[in-house]
């Protein structure tokens, strides 16, 4: 695996992913399920946001930090959890552990990742959330959480939008296995978990739980009257169910029925400063980026997501700035307005110079 150079651009993390990755890997990386309807669908939906700038405010000085699960946030965003990040860099979940903590935000780690949840929490002391596929009944529950707790994970996530494995064809068309599902297994775990269930673990364990997956305010209602502590709208990268809606297409109505009783994330296609700020100007309180993780981690390892991090910073301080907001606390959905998008949404429509040959 080359080391990255020096790295200037968000895009140019994407450049040197790609150069380090086979084919199948970088495919798994950037694809999506069936015809990739919901994976554009998440891009198209924030190109279509536009800014409304206040001017003439004094913005000399910044604040981007945002509380998450009552942890300051250096910025809004966590390190949302990728599977079989070890086909991405050797060190795996490790290399993004370490970034994360060393800059200043949340991770989020899965459980279908290696090294062990326990090598994970070792490599930095900062905090960090642990992701679930329920892979068992009450007792499988019962010893994996107590686990992570012991670990010192800060918040147990339970993915809820896995009832079956995606069809993503980028891989069977390569025949191409991720590391994650060469163990085996079925779904049916995961197919029959539900609300009670969740009632269970929020019952037995004295954690905050976070239910990602949600894509309807129905569901968002549903998890506060369990005492969800955090709704996760989620698509999965568009990865799960093709034709589904944008994620920020979502976030309007999940914050309207959550209200001030959850906190609210959100994932899926966020890969710019901007499309963090509209996220929390929309009522999101903090952003879970992926993709822009795995092209950092695959770039340069802990260095590479780090690097990702700070430009992810700068862009964010800019676009604060150029709205008229010195922090999140002065944003609100009055910032932004529907427009329709310059492009049509593809792989690298957030970043254009890519396809002018930079």
């Amino acid at each position: 695996m080359n080391q990255a150079p020096d790295i200037q651009l968000l895009q140019e993390l994407f450049k040197a992913a790609k150069q380090n990755l086979t084919p199948e890997i970088w495919d798994y990386l950037i694809g999506g399920a069936e015809s990739e309807t919901t994976l554009k669908r998440n891009r198209q939906a924030l190109e279509r946001l536009a800014f409304r700038p206040r001017v003439l405010r004094d913005v000399w000085e910044i604040d981007c930090g945002k509380d998450l699960l009552g942890i300051r946030q250096r910025i809004p965003v966590f390190a949302a959890p990728i599977g079989s990040l070890q086909d991405l860099h050797p060190e795996g979940a490790a290399a993004v552990a370490r970034a994360a903590g060393k800059f200043g935000v949340l991770s989020m780690h899965s459980i279908v990742t290696k090294p062990s949840l326990e090598e994970i929490a070792a490599a930095h002391e900062g905090p960090k959330m642990f992701q679930l596929y329920i892979g068992g009944g009450h007792e499988w529950v019962d010893e994996w959480i107590p686990r992570a707790i012991d670990a010192g994970y800060r918040a147990i996530a339970v993915t809820v939008d896995l009832d079956a494995y995606g069809f993503r064809e980028r891989d069977v068309a390569k025949r191409y296995v991720v590391t994650s599902q060469r163990r085996g297994g079925t779904f049916q775990h995961i197919a029959r978990f539900n609300w009670d269930d969740v009632r269970r673990i929020k019952d037995r364990y004295q954690i905050p739980l976070i239910i990602k997956g949600i894509a309807t305010a129905e569901d968002a209602e549903i998890c506060c009257e369990h005492g969800v502590d955090v709704v996760y709208v989620s698509n999965h990268g568009g990865r799960q169910l093709d034709h589904g809606r944008g994620c920020i297409d979502i976030l309007p109505e999940v914050v309207e029925a959550v209200g001030a009783r959850a906190q609210i994330t959100v994932d899926g296609g966020f890969l710019r400063g901007t499309d963090v700020v509209k996220a929390i100007a929309l009522g999101a309180d903090a952003v879970g980026i992926g993709k822009l993780v795995g092209y950092g981690v695959a770039a340069d390892g802990e260095q590479g997501v780090l690097r990702a991090l700070e430009l992810l910073e700068d862009e964010i301080t800019t676009c604060l700035a150029l709205l008229g907001v010195t922090c999140f606390d002065e944003l609100n959905a009055a910032y932004v307005q529907r427009c329709e998008p310059v492009s049509a949404p593809h792989l690298t429509s957030a970043y254009p110079l890519l396809e002018e040959g930079y």
